[in-house]
């Protein structure tokens, strides 16, 4: 199981990995502005690495559940400067997350390898930019827009496996038409975009359906509110870290290669434990 993207390839075959966030964001859910410059956000991607992390994943809009859009101007001023950040201390491969296909193009102009896209080729121009610079991509489900989307979330006969493997297929689909290399795309089931707690359940008991699309899969729990309630005086941090510890080394049993995660220690130990358990 080959990951391949702009020269460069990452071996799923017997070993997941852990994607480190880098959020320049000021409004993300548990980390918005952590890292309130460009200097920040490289000293932050190279403590990730340093923590184990195979690759960065930059944000520079938040897609919580209430979230609204920032423009194209602001999205541009927050990712590309860290991107130049991160550029001039680390070689590492770098994932932007955005929707806009200028922001994709200007990222990856920036030295980006892999364009994170959580409305899976939403924007019509998006196909052509990561074939064009044969980029990774990560194709996400997402029910909604982040506004709206946790409002009363909805499936045909709640089967939100069915759904989401029908339609991470078929954008898989879309993005070949546009020539998109099929060894450069991830599919990620979006855990909490238009999800119940009791769909993002339903969706890591189907992980098995859902690596055998034919794409490795990635899954981004971390510090999510399904994980748990946060008490009065805590932190997110703090209260989910131990059970997104157990998602993740549960999910790579059942099939998941790649984390998203904020906390890279405590996953990237529970990944390889898990590992380590697994039929030789």
């Amino acid at each position: 199981m080959i990951w391949r993207f702009r020269g460069r390839t990452l071996d799923l075959t017997t070993r997941g990995v852990i994607v480190g966030i880098v959020n320049v964001t000021t409004d993300s859910f548990s980390d918005g502005g952590a890292c309130p410059d460009p200097a920040a956000a490289a000293d932050h991607g190279l403590r990730l690495l340093a923590e184990g992390a195979s690759f960065l994943d930059v944000g520079g809009e938040s897609t919580r559940p209430g979230s609204r859009p920032v423009t194209e101007e602001e999205e541009l001023g927050r990712v590309i400067p860290a991107i130049d950040a991160l550029r001039r201390v680390t070689d590492t491969p770098i994932s932007v997350d955005t929707s806009k296909a200028a922001v994709a193009r200007a990222a990856l102009d920036a030295g980006a390898d892999i364009i994170n896209d959580v409305t899976a080729l939403g924007d019509p121009g998006m196909g052509d930019v990561v074939a064009g610079y044969g980029a990774g991509l990560i194709l996400m489900h997402m029910n909604g827009i982040p506004a709206t989307m946790q409002e009363a979330p909805f499936y045909p006969e709640d089967d939100v496996v069915s759904e989401v493997s029908k339609f991470l297929s078929g954008r898989r689909d879309a993005a070949l038409g546009f020539g998109v290399d099929p060894a450069a795309i991830l599919l990620d089931p979006g855990l909490g975009f238009g999800k119940t707690a009791a769909h993002n359940f339903s969706l890591l008991r189907g992980i098995p359906r859902l690596a055998g699309l034919g794409s490795p899969l990635l899954i981004g729990h971390s510090r999510k509110s399904f994980l748990g309630p946060v008490p009065e005086g805590e932190t997110p941090a703090r209260v989910r870290l131990s059970a997104g510890v157990a998602v993740t080394a549960l999910a790579r049993t059942l099939g998941a290669r790649l984390f998203r995660v904020h906390d890279v220690p405590a996953h990237l130990t529970a990944l390889r434990m898990a590992e380590e358990l697994l039929p030789v």
